[in-house]
């Protein structure tokens, strides 16, 4: 690889999302660690991962699974310390693998200094404009200052209380009530971020990932969200001011010998509105939320995948790819629902799925994103095809989403179960063998998905993971370029419910393309006549044939 290429890493790399709570638990106590982390680097790097990501590991209440931080320049005790992270950082890169931490510059803790000193010091004081502190509205203040809806349901407003304990002035957040939203106007905040990207970038991570990064900034007036807002037309939402932010993020990341980068969550329906923070100035990347959320349809997704790759084109900027994340129903229970789409004012406890349909169709899906140009995401867990877990007990339930939804909504902690590395022990491996139980419990019948099982066994999702990963390496097709669709498969037409793609990507002279076909349908594919298939969906133990139901096949004409 050339250095050039090698400078642009992010355009097609692998990149492993880590929530360290769940994956690997160092000193037994129950929580995994970066301890744990750095005792699994082979097995990541033995998988075929470019760059790890990893959920926030800073000091947290944990009120929001650690999205409420306050202090991003150290390391949460339960996690280690910030010399454990630099070791981390500095370990992996040795083994080939870069690291990209989160951010979350909305909002911080309510535990975090500044709200702690805004609090303290009361209405009117300089420590408050960091923050939205507003006076309510009404007689006696009692109003909220807005209707404003949070994305974890309910209101967006809480009211503090006087040092004499009369009611006072209320604050935003867009989110939960320990999480108050930052006032991005103020350039207190501003600096502040800017220097916690330094703080990080210097320390050797390779990137940002930018959480909720489509809301930073707020129309001051704080007007009501209209019936059917414009583009930048909503009050909180894609504004335009926060594409200085961003442009001002981007110098600071290319000021380093090798350029850091900044990878955005954002999820906007408006393809031209999302594409624009993919401009050569603001991000590199953000994640593409709407192929993740369409249903196992053979319409739909190629739907999103033309819509992403056409949206990406004129910003020069590579798309994303995954199948879930630390938020998201897992695959294999999402895709064995009769309703295989993502929605979270959808998810509700008992809906029931077929595991045996989801696993399959799950991997299938996992050839699919790994054929498709540009970056591919991968959610732990999700190369050992666990399921959701959807009956942990509810006193066990974390997650504030479950709690401000009346406890309608399981929530997220389902996909954040901790992870089985072995046949047995008291946590299946996720800990030392006789340690403290795991902070969610894992179902009795995990040791049969654990990293340990899988190795033994050729037609494990783990086994089909490391093979495609390590075909998307070695194929030149798959290294850069678009993708053509095909109308037909050798001499057979395919339908409106089989994917079929070409890919021809590699270096300029390289004719040896690469064929995928995702079959939607109910009928089976048939191979072309001398068709070579570097890999499959299906049971490697045997010969394909043909491309059954809910296969996925990459082949060299």
């Amino acid at each position: 690889m050339s250095k050039g290429q090698d400078a642009e890493w992010w355009r097609s790399a692998v990149i492993y999302q880590v929530y360290p709570r769940s994956f690997a638990d160092g000193n037994g106590d129950g929580t995994g660690d970066l301890a744990g982390v750095r005792s699994r680097l082979g097995y990541l790097r033995d998988l075929g991962v470019d760059a790890l990501w990893f959920t926030p590991w800073y000091v947290s209440p944990l009120a929001d699974g650690g999205y409420d931080v306050a202090d991003y320049r150290a390391i949460d005790p339960q996690f280690g310390t910030l010399a454990e992270a630099e070791a981390l950082i500095a370990e992996a890169r040795e083994v080939g693998i870069r690291t990209i931490v989160d951010v979350v510059p909305n909002h911080v803790s309510a535990e975090h200094p500044w709200f702690r000193a805004a609090l303290a010091a009361g209405p009117g004081s300089a420590e408050r404009e960091r923050f939205w502190f507003r006076p309510g509205r009404g007689e006696g203040g009692d109003e909220l200052p807005t209707r404003w809806v949070s994305d974890f349901q309910g209101t967006t407003w809480t009211r503090t209380t006087n040092p004499d304990g009369t009611p006072g002035e209320w604050y935003l957040h867009l989110f939960a009530p320990s999480q108050p939203d930052l006032n991005w106007d103020h350039p207190d905040v501003r600096r502040e971020h800017e220097e916690i990207l330094r703080f990080w970038f210097d320390r050797g991570a390779a990137g940002i990932r930018i959480d909720s990064a489509a809301l930073l900034i707020k129309d001051p007036a704080l007007p009501e969200v209209p019936e059917d807002p414009g583009p930048g037309e909503h009050p909180h939402v894609d504004r335009d001011e926060l594409h200085d932010v961003y442009r001002s993020w981007r110098a600071v990341a290319d000021s380093y010998a090798e350029p850091r980068v900044l990878v955005g969550e954002v999820w906007l329906p408006d393809t031209e509105r999302f594409t624009r923070f993919l401009r050569p100035d603001e991000m590199h990347t953000a994640f593409n939320f709407d192929f993740m959320a369409r249903p196992w349809d053979a319409k739909a997704l190629r739907e999103s995948i033309t819509t992403t790759l056409d949206a990406h084109a004129p910003v020069g900027a590579p798309a994303t790819w995954v199948l879930s994340n630390h938020d998201v129903t897992r695959p294999v229970t999402r895709y064995g629902r009769a309703d295989s789409s993502f929605a979270f004012a959808a998810k509700r406890f008992g809906t029931p799925t077929d595991l045996d349909l989801g696993r399959r169709r799950a991997r299938a899906a996992a050839l699919l994103v790994a054929a498709l140009p540009g970056a591919l995401y991968v959610y732990q867990g999700d190369e050992l095809g666990l399921p959701e877990v959807e009956d942990l007990p509810r006193e066990l339930l974390q997650d504030p989403m479950h709690d401000r939804s009346g406890g309608v909504d399981p929530g997220r902690d389902g996909c954040r179960v901790p992870l089985p590395w072995t046949r047995g022990g008291t946590s299946f491996g996720f800990g030392p063998d006789g340690g403290a139980p795991p902070w969610l419990p894992q179902p009795a019948t995990w040791g049969g998905l654990s990293v340990e099982a899988q190795e033994a066994d050729p037609a494990s999702m783990l086994a089909l993971y490391r093979r495609a990963l390590a075909a998307r390496r070695a194929e030149p097709a798959l290294r850069g370029g678009g993708l053509r669709w095909l109308d037909a498969v050798g001499e057979a037409a395919v339908g409106d419910d089989v994917l079929a793609f070409a890919r021809d990507g590699g270096p300029e002279g390289d004719a040896r393309g690469l064929v995928c076909v995702v079959n939607l349908g109910p009928e089976p594919v048939p191979l072309p006549a001398g068709a070579d298939v570097v890999l499959h969906s299906a049971d490697p133990r045997e010969p394909l044939t043909r491309i059954a139901t809910d296969v996925a096949a990459w082949l060299r004409p």
